[in-house]
């Protein structure tokens, strides 16, 4: 009976398989984060200063509902706003609400307002042809923008040139130190509107750097400032315009020409600018407060040093709109942990002491006297939500583990949560501010049930040093532990990084999984020097980057061979960009361990990367000749054994495929034979349709190579 019992559960199986459709390489390329995302509510957003809240059915409806009434209602359709006004929107994608009953909607350049109540508005401005970076002020309806290397202003009034610099080597308004630091944009507004702060950064010293533009007849060159390790870097200023007295003043950095300029905030009352600067060598951080009229340094507030580094990646963070006390993230105790000062620098109180990453500030309650914000908590996976009094008592308001996104209602009573794990593709719902279900809004399916997917295993490893070390396998839908299967390793390994997370699909691409339905496991582990795990695990990588990934890549493969169901004569390797250098530098350093890999935009030798991101981690070449010498792959080529194939993007801005043709080069002077593909046009991934040729090519040279 049992047999009998257990024959049909086979066949229940094997049936219900058979049902499913299979999953095809351009749509799970295409499709992840499109038809086959599971199912959510769509812009959610809070109205200021109430529970209510308002949400975009299919694009075109704007739904409006409270915490105390979750049921939503239609208040405006995209065509009864564009009929009013005489305007051309598609959506309501870019909404921003002013007050309780007006909103700002604009497509990036056209900006209206409207009102819910008299059912009225009208447009405010459009921006000049080639606005880029605009940045809305609420309060004011005012939009800050810029054009080439300039700042702009445009108010109802018209447009106002904040800067207007000829040099092109001096560009005002955009992100800074290429996007280190936490840096995202160039252009801060204060609380009320009254100044608007900007990066300008001088790049008259940094090298150009030649692409080529291969769509026009003849060629032209496409040059770009790329401040290469060792080489000279910009100065980075900040700007300071006062739309009252209509002055603009500037400051720089107080301790080295060189020096970094990041997390830009205001004091609440407007008078003043918190600064972070650090130091070229990075390893020392001043936090600065400026007068924000006069630009005129104030005082430093404290300081940080680390013989590895100091990275500060999130701005002065002010609880309350009455107070110049504020909240600084530091790593400096091992894990981001909260600090409260005083505009003195005097620390007040430390907040929370974790063995665990704060990620980032969520918000505070009304009163100020609770901040919200993102922790890894008990596993190194989730993103969970917590809060703590400016008394120090810490408290985790979601309870349920996974990856999960929130914000705090207007009147600060709620949240809304939307979460993911291993197990949940989706739910939204509304809490409680401290953490009570009120409603659930919706459970996100995903039309991926239709498809065969196979299962993913998470699981942990130990490293060398004791580490923890997590890993995830895909295994294809029909699984058969009986059967010796070839391995795909994808790595990435870097800093920052995290590839598996508690969260739908674990982290991974769909593609893997189609890959794993050819007869394939997917197998991944995050090494030392990866993130969200603190600074003794990521710091371990300082200037001797590949070396300890690799080890702990070397863990996870030996891991591999203890599995009865894994073929370890079969085994390949794939990463992009960091994962790229790891890619190659298993198949240099220990050739032999893989029989092909496959390397998209990689590093090869350090010399060649940024300043900001490459000097943090290897130091200069001239301070760590032996590091750089000991992880560039040219010192490798003749130990390839197996096949690789090196892929880059012809007009690559972050790893500059000089990385990829030096590397060709020297495999030709040794007589070594590899491949190599380019992706004309693109830069340092290749997106759009195109990115179904990349993953094709990829996958399709290891499967016809292991």
């Amino acid at each position: 009976m049992k047999k009998l019992t257990f024959i049909f559960s086979l066949l229940l199986v094997f049936t219900t398989l058979a049902q499913k459709k299979e999953l095809t390489l351009s749509d799970a390329v295409l499709q992840q984060y499109r038809n086959f995302a599971p199912n959510q509510i769509r812009y959610f957003q809070w109205i200021p200063n109430t529970d209510c809240y308002v949400y975009i059915d299919k694009g075109t409806n704007l739904m409006k509902a409270s915490a105390g009434n979750t049921d939503a209602k239609s208040i405006l359709s995209i065509t009864e706003f564009n009929s009013s006004l005489g305007a051309d929107m598609k959506g309501f994608y870019n909404l921003e609400f002013k007050n309780e009953n007006e909103f700002y909607l604009s497509d990036g350049a056209n900006f209206y307002s409207y009102n819910t109540v008299t059912k009225s508005g009208k447009k405010l401005y459009e921006l000049t042809e080639n606005a880029e970076n605009g940045l809305l002020h609420p309060k004011t309806g005012n939009t800050a923008f810029t054009k080439e290397n300039n700042v702009y202003l445009t108010t109802e009034k018209g447009e106002i040139a904040i800067t207007s610099i000829q040099d092109k080597n001096i560009v005002s308004g955009q992100a800074i130190a290429r996007s280190e630091f936490g840096i995202t944009g160039g252009l801060f507004w204060s609380p009320n509107g009254k100044i608007l702060a900007f990066y300008q950064k001088d790049e008259s010293k940094v090298a150009d750097y030649p692409l080529l533009d291969n769509n026009t007849y003849p060629g032209k060159l496409i040059s770009i400032k790329y401040p290469m390790a060792g080489q000279d870097s910009e100065r980075a200023k900040v700007g300071l315009y006062n739309l009252e007295s209509k002055k603009l003043n500037y400051f720089s950095a107080r301790n080295g020409e060189e020096n970094y300029l990041s997390n830009l905030s205001f004091t609440p009352d407007e008078k003043f600018v918190l600064v972070a600067e650090v130091n070229r060598d990075q390893n020392h951080m001043w936090l600065n407060l400026f007068n924000a009229e006069t630009g005129e340094f104030v005082k430093t507030l404290f300081e940080e040093t680390n013989d590895k580094w100091v990275e500060p990646e999130h701005p002065a963070f002010f609880p309350s709109e009455t107070s110049n006390n504020f909240v600084w993230i530091s790593e400096k105790d091992g894990f981001n942990n909260l600090y409260y000062y005083d505009l003195n620098g005097k620390l007040i109180k430390q907040l929370t002491a974790n063995k665990f990453v704060t990620k980032d500030i969520v918000s505070a309650d009304k009163k100020g006297e609770n901040i919200y914000f993102y922790a890894t908590g008990q596993s190194p996976l989730n993103t969970m939500l917590y809060k703590v009094s400016i008394g120090g008592n810490q408290e985790l308001v979601t309870q349920i583990e996974g990856t999960h996104s929130c914000s705090l209602s207007g009147d600060g009573n709620y949240i809304y949560d939307t979460y993911s794990n291993h197990s949940v593709p989706s739910v939204n719902q509304i809490l409680t501010n401290k953490g009570k279900e009120i409603k659930v809004l919706m459970k996100g399916n995903t039309s991926l049930n239709e498809y065969k997917i196979g299962e993913t295993e998470i699981g942990k490893l130990k490293g060398n040093d004791g580490s923890d070390l997590y890993y995830r396998i895909i295994k294809p839908s029909n699984f058969d532990p009986s059967k010796k299967y070839p391995v795909l390793v994808y790595v990435y390994g870097g800093p920052h990084a995290q590839l598996i997370t508690n969260s739908w699909l674990d982290g991974s691409s769909l593609w893997m999984h189609w890959m794993a339905e050819q007869g394939y496991i997917i197998f991944t582990v995050d090494n030392r020097g990866s993130g969200e795990r603190g600074f003794a695990f990521e710091s371990q990588i300082h200037r001797q980057l590949g070396t300890l990934e690799m080890e702990d890549q070397l863990t996870g493969v030996a891991f591999l061979k203890t599995l009865p169901y894994v073929n370890p004569d079969k085994l390949a390797v794939h990463g992009w960009s960091y994962g790229g250098f790891m890619t190659t530098s298993l198949m240099l350093r220990k050739p032999g361990t893989f029989n092909v890999g496959v390397a998209g935009g990689p590093v090869t030798d350090w010399k060649y990367y940024e300043i900001m991101y490459g000097e943090r981690y290897m130091d200069r070449p001239q301070q760590n000749p032996e590091g750089y010498k000991n992880n560039s792959l040219m010192e490798y080529v003749n130990n390839l054994q197996g096949d690789l194939l090196l892929i880059h993007g012809t007009v690559d801005d972050v790893v500059v495929m000089q990385h990829n043709l030096a590397l060709v080069q020297k495999f030709i002077e040794n007589g070594v034979q590899m491949d190599f593909f380019p992706y004309p046009m693109h830069k340092h991934n290749v997106s759009g349709k195109d990115r179904v040729h990349l993953i094709e090519k990829i996958l399709t040279y290891i499967i016809e190579k292991n």
